[in-house]
């Protein structure tokens, strides 16, 4: 079962690097929706002239998405797009003014489909390639292609989606996609939480009144004047809002932190997994939880086992993280152990949570990380017998922070041991 998941797993050149801190702590974990080839150029995202340039471009790539579904040819890859196939969507101009014009001439009856760029991939091997000043690569953006705005908008978006499907393209409407290549994923990853969250941004949450997309999709704003005020014989200006009245009227994209935590007993024999009241059958995996405000990671990974198995514990170690575009979370795995058997103890009834949680033995956990693992919707591999344990797959940070606690170098075997 592993080995379907080796082309999913991201493999980054910095990894396979050694240098002394990886020599002391070994190589670092690149997770499922990390580690994406695109340099995002966030310094440039206000340069209309580098952003006109890469629009038009002959290799960009344009990554649509309708409802958050990517397109794809299959389940294993997505597609990208021209700009001739967009440019009913996306006009030549659509960077022609600076984003002080735009705020300035902002008319809430114009609306045009969301576009948000990515960033640039300097590793392609196209040979046709964009050169701006010291940059070079394939750029890239997403565009939702969901039907919405105006009459016309939502003919054109139409247009384009059916366009695709003659093709024999289609958007991948899936819950949780697990099944695309690393490098793809993370590239999906970070075009459906920017195009989620100006979707769920529209509107100011101050004054209430719409906002406008700006730094190419990474950021929005709510604009002092309306032009459809005027048309209705109304003053230009908006009602008041606080928001322009700070030193950067902006909204920015939410990231919520999240702890995730594999645990060991206090002899590292054992790991603590729990099971959610919507998982399968037999189907476990680590704790996971928030993390509030004014609290560290690691007293969030203490409070939230606390509060869902009623386990105390000790020492806690930061292992990786893994971006969750679902829909802004950023995962932030954790090791830790309980110091004293008497800790271990399993409660259920401070949050009701979880359905069940309890102490697995390492070797029957090995056995599920070999024949045992599938994502929340699929059926383990051939090798399984039922009745057994099951676990998220390798694409899962929880996949990847069960497999490091029950290796030996995070098994405190005596006081020198190290984790």
């Amino acid at each position: 079962m592993m080995s379907l998941y080796n082309s999913q797993i991201p493999t980054p050149v910095h990894i396979q690097e050694e240098s002394m801190l990886s020599r002391r702590f070994g190589r670092e974990t690149a997770n499922y929706f990390s580690s994406s080839s695109l340099n995002r150029l966030s310094f440039l995202r206000t340069h209309h002239s580098f952003l006109s340039a890469a629009l038009q471009h002959r290799s960009t790539r344009f990554l649509l998405l309708n409802q958050l579904a990517p397109l794809t040819k299959s389940p294993s890859e997505l597609f990208y797009v021209q700009y001739s196939d967009v440019q009913n969507l996306v006009p030549v101009d659509y960077f022609e003014k600076p984003e002080e014009d735009l705020i300035k001439d902002y008319d809430s009856r114009v609306t045009t489909p969301q576009l948000v760029f990515l960033g640039l991939d300097e590793t392609s091997n196209n040979g046709d390639k964009l050169t701006w000043k010291a940059y070079t690569g394939v750029p890239y953006f997403a565009l939702d292609v969901t039907p919405k705005g105006s009459h016309e908008q939502e003919t054109s978006i139409t247009e384009v989606t059916e366009a695709m499907r003659m093709k024999g393209l289609d958007f991948l409407m899936t819950r949780v996609i697990n099944t695309l290549p690393a490098e793809q994923a993370a590239i999906y990853a970070q075009a459906r939480a920017l195009i989620d969250w100006n979707t769920r941004n529209t509107f100011c949450g101050t004054c209430g009144h719409t906002t406008i997309s700006i730094n190419a999709g990474s950021k929005r704003t709510c604009p002092p004047t309306d032009a459809a005020l005027l048309a209705q014989g109304k003053s230009l200006e908006r009602p008041p809002c606080s928001t322009r009245m700070t030193v950067s009227n902006l909204s920015f994209p939410r990231t919520d932190p999240t702890v995730i935590v594999a645990v060991l007993s206090a002899d590292g024999q054992r790991l603590l997994l729990g099971r959610g009241k919507r998982f399968p059958p037999l189907w476990y995996s680590t704790l996971a939880g928030f993390v509030e405000p004014a609290e560290s990671v690691e007293d969030a990974v203490r409070r939230e086992v606390w509060e869902e198995a009623g386990v105390i514990l000790s020492r806690v170690v930061i292992h990786s993280s893994q971006p969750w575009p679902y829909p802004a979370n950023l995962m932030i795995g954790a090791i830790a152990q309980v110091s004293d058997p008497v800790h271990e103890a399993i409660s259920l009834e401070h949050d009701p949570e979880l359905q069940d949680a309890r102490w697995f033995p390492i070797s029957e956990v090995e056995e599920a990380l070999r024949v045992g693992t599938s994502g929340l919707s699929e059926p383990p591999g051939p090798e399984y017998s039922e009745g057994n344990l099951r676990l998220p797959p390798p694409t899962a940070i929880a996949n990847q922070l069960i497999q490091a606690a029950i290796s030996q170098n995070y098994i405190i075997s005596d006081k020198s041991a190290k984790i």
